[in-house]
């Protein structure tokens, strides 16, 4: 019998597409899930000819989760291996957060807990209509681990991250759109065609420009205002001597595409 992968990795439209492949478990984070998605992320980042990454799930659900019953079997035997298996899951995600191509969650179904912990560090997030995104650690007496706490109220604000964490609701993609979490809402049979169709927006980009200002946006948030706006100048200076603004702006003059080098 042919084994089935919890996590599919493919490159496709000059993406790296990271499929969680348990739907029987609701796509929940177990190690092995964990490392997968880590050897995507060294395949995005040694690769130039990748734009973007696109994680989306099979099933009903993108993600649900840490995996709940191998944690509670570990807990009563090693819980040191809990300790460490919760650490690499946020190293995991600060390694998606950080990934120098932009990364889309195209979110397929529920996104809870850890699942919604990988959506906030995601760039871009497409859900299909009938996603339903929320938090759901203090249903089960739990803290979140993954960076719910400090990312959420960053990208929707205090109050309202405080109600997602504390009622442990999940809400509506559009309610989600609302807060300014999610990008876009598209019928559920549609989801992965605009997400391709979005990649497609990213083909004729430069990978450099994509990246120096992926890294301005997130270090800006961090910075004070001051401080922010002199390091876009010093970037901004920095960028004029690459290959691909020398390229764009001759692409410009000359009336046609751009080729970029990412250099």
């Amino acid at each position: 019998m042919e084994q089935v992968e919890d996590v599919r990795i493919e490159v496709r439209r000059g993406a790296i597409w990271i499929t969680l492949n348990r739907p029987q478990a609701l796509n929940a984070l177990s190690p092995n899930v964990v490392a997968r998605i880590n050897q995507a992320l060294d395949q995005a980042e040694a690769d130039d000819r990748v734009k973007a990454v696109v994680l989306t799930g099979t099933g009903k659900a993108f993600c649900a989760g840490g995996d709940l019953r191998y944690i509670h079997a570990q807990i009563g035997q090693d819980r040191a291996q809990v300790a460490r298996f919760l650490e690499s899951v946020l190293a995991m995600m600060a390694r998606l957060e950080r990934c120098p191509r932009p990364v889309i969650a195209a979110i397929n179904g529920i996104a809870v807990a850890g699942g919604l912990e990988l959506v906030l560090c995601c760039d871009l997030v497409i859900a299909a209509r009938s996603a339903k995104l929320g938090d759901g650690h203090g249903n089960f007496g739990l803290l979140p681990g993954g960076g719910a706490t400090v990312r959420l109220p960053r990208k929707i604000g205090p109050t309202r991250a405080k109600y997602l964490l504390f009622s442990g609701e999940s809400l509506s993609a559009e309610e989600m759109m609302a807060s300014g979490l999610v990008n876009k809402v598209v019928d559920d049979d549609k989801l992965l065609e605009e997400t391709g169709l979005l990649v497609d927006k990213l083909q004729g980009k430069s990978t450099l420009a994509l990246r120096r200002m992926k890294v301005l946006v997130d270090e800006g948030l961090e910075q004070p205002r001051d401080v922010a706006l002199r390091n876009e100048l010093v970037m901004s200076e920095l960028h004029a001597h690459s290959h691909d603004m020398k390229e764009g702006l001759q692409a410009f003059l000359e009336k046609r595409p751009p080729v970029f080098t990412g250099r």
